[in-house]
């Protein structure tokens, strides 16, 4: 009878044990990855900067009439770990689908239509796609380049609706 009660502990406890083992492997898991890129090039680009989305907000129809224009929102493009020892300065051009002849608004798809973005330097300078902007000085470490964008209307009929559009950058250091 003793042995019957330390044979049922022994079973008991074993079975514990391989239950914790099983509960402990069945958990959760998962996966992380990475990426990134490596450029030949003053400065890092925080990740947080290279997509990016900016919202513009519901904006009523009769503010974009007349080439009106919506309220400026800020995004920047943030720099990291600069070595200015052979570059100094860096300008940026803005691409993406112009949505009028002078390539200064950015179009935008969707089931709103009579607007486009317009884009501006930190100074205030508006954005011609294609273009480079006026070079900015850099300082060593990190540096923080600030834009606005706002919609503005084409100066025709404005259809309301959502929209969306993308825009990409790329630097170029002096």
């Amino acid at each position: 009878m003793k042995l019957n009660k330390i044979a049922s502990v022994l079973v008991f406890a074993s079975s514990m044990a391989t239950y914790g083992a099983h509960a402990a492997a069945d958990q959760g898991a998962g996966r992380v990855d990475f990426k990134g890129s490596i450029i030949n090039a003053a400065c890092s680009i925080n990740p947080q900067s290279t997509q990016q989305e900016v919202d513009l907000g519901q904006i009523a129809a009769k503010q974009l009439a007349n080439s009106g224009t919506s309220t400026p929102r800020n995004f920047e493009i943030l720099l990291e770990n600069c070595d200015i020892t052979d570059d100094s300065a860096v300008s940026l051009t803005f691409g993406g689908d112009s949505a009028n002849t002078t390539n200064t608004l950015l179009g935008i798809t969707g089931t709103a239509s009579g607007a486009g973005i317009a884009m501006t330097t930190g100074n205030g300078e508006r954005i011609t796609l294609g273009q480079a902007t006026q070079p900015r000085d850099l300082i060593e470490g990190d540096n923080t380049l600030v834009f606005s964008a706002y919609l503005e209307g084409l100066g025709g009929a404005i259809e309301t609706g959502d929209f969306f559009s993308s825009t990409n950058f790329t630097l170029a250091y002096q």
